[in-house]
């Protein structure tokens, strides 16, 4: 009873310094632009396209028109240019915006939206485990010189979808490469991270176990011996420890896991082996597919039950459903935005606006941005903009 009551007792509100707003966190982000001339400060460009977006802005030319509509307070607020000889504050007209998002630096525009997002996540009260997902997705309509996609691999938390970081995946590399990179700038104590099987790599869970952190990872071709050893457990002597059944998509899943302690396994870290199996039936058709999948995770049997483990590999696939926001209620695969860093800089946008409202519990995305578009003060809001 007082552990539950614990529960319920409000947290103790942040400061300043432990909550910074969105506007001193964009004030970290360079300037891309040659001093002479600059009319607008970046600042306040950058907050009046967050706003914007938190609308429904989709383009770089809707958001200019939603600041040229935007009234006088809204602007004050967003830090835009104060006209000396008028008093009045200006918008940034449609060519200040994409000049700005075509040169501005994704990395540091990332790290500073995924900085005020991760101050607002829910803090964890030490008794439950908090997930991270690792996953990539490509901007199919923003194609660079030699019909290069724009790839980006961000880290996303499985109960509030926020981004926490993301990197651009370069040409020359692949995700690997930039996992490290990515984390590095993402408080991983005490977080379980979750990944396909291309992550599935010794050296990464080296540096998650390094870092305070813990993995689950699925085991499948990349890692031969390792699946080989997984395969070879006595899997029909163990017995089933957690089942679950979903309906939808027109389909029944039910999944059966199996969990046992290990040790030798060919994989730094290694506590628990996973076998889950997926039983498919589609409803239309009465077809039955099986699938088993391997997988092995750092947590012990005293830190994650099966149902916790169950819950964590499937919670990875919510990042699925931030990706469905982006292309459904964005436009993001229709936007044919390409030149410099505009595509990357505006998937960053879409992340902060998912991610801001689910923090303050909006479910209904699409319904929300209609919402804010009846009301310029509502996405400052949302932003915490004083």
């Amino acid at each position: 009873m007082p552990a539950a009551l614990d529960q319920l007792t409000p947290a103790s509100p942040l400061t300043a310094q432990e909550c910074p707003g969105l506007l001193t966190c964009l004030a970290a982000v360079s300037d891309p632009r040659d001093p002479r001339g600059r009319m607008h400060p970046l600042v306040g460009v950058l907050a009046i396209c967050a706003a914007a977006v938190l609308t429904g802005a989709t383009s770089l030319l809707a958001i200019s028109e939603w600041a040229a509509d935007a009234p006088q307070p809204v602007l004050a607020r967003l830090g835009a240019r104060r006209d000396p000889f008028t008093g009045r504050h200006q918008a940034p007209c449609e060519t200040t915006i994409p000049r700005v998002l075509t040169k501005v630096d994704g990395d540091v525009l990332d790290r500073a939206v995924g900085s005020w997002l991760s101050a607002r996540r829910p803090q964890a009260d030490g008794r439950m485990l908090r997930a991270i997902a690792v996953d990539g997705k490509s901007l199919r309509g923003a194609p660079r010189a030699h019909d290069r996609k724009i790839h980006l691999l961000a880290a996303v938390d499985h109960a509030t979808s926020v981004v926490l970081g993301q990197v651009d995946v370069e040409t020359k590399t692949n995700e690997i490469t930039c996992f490290q990179p990515l984390l590095d700038d993402v408080d991983l104590r005490g977080a379980v991270m979750t990944s396909n099987a291309m992550h599935t790599q010794r050296e990464h869970a080296e540096y998650l176990t390094g870092r305070g952190a813990h993995y689950i990872v699925i085991v499948k071709g990349n890692q031969k011996k390792l699946r080989k050893q997984m395969k070879s457990l006595p899997w029909k002597q163990i017995p089933l420890q957690n089942r679950t059944a979903e309906k939808g998509h027109g389909r029944v899943e039910i999944r059966r896991i199996k969990v046992c302690t290990v040790t030798g396994l060919l994989f730094p870290g290694a506590a628990q082996a996973i076998e889950l199996k997926r039983r498919r039936v589609k409803r239309r058709t009465g077809k039955i597919s099986i699938k088993t999948e391997y997988a092995v995770t750092s947590l012990s049997a005293e830190q994650a039950d099966p149902a916790q483990l169950a819950s964590f590999i499937r919670g990875h696939w919510s990042v699925e459903a931030l990706h469905h926001v982006r292309d459904r209620t964005f436009d993001e695969d229709a936007s044919q935005l390409r030149t410099g860093n505009a595509p990357r800089a505006m998937a960053t946008w879409r992340n902060l606006a998912i991610g801001a409202l689910r923090l303050v519990g909006r479910h209904g995305i699409a319904a929300t941005l209609r919402r804010n578009a009846r009301d310029a003060t509502r996405p400052l809001h949302i932003l915490d903009i004083p």
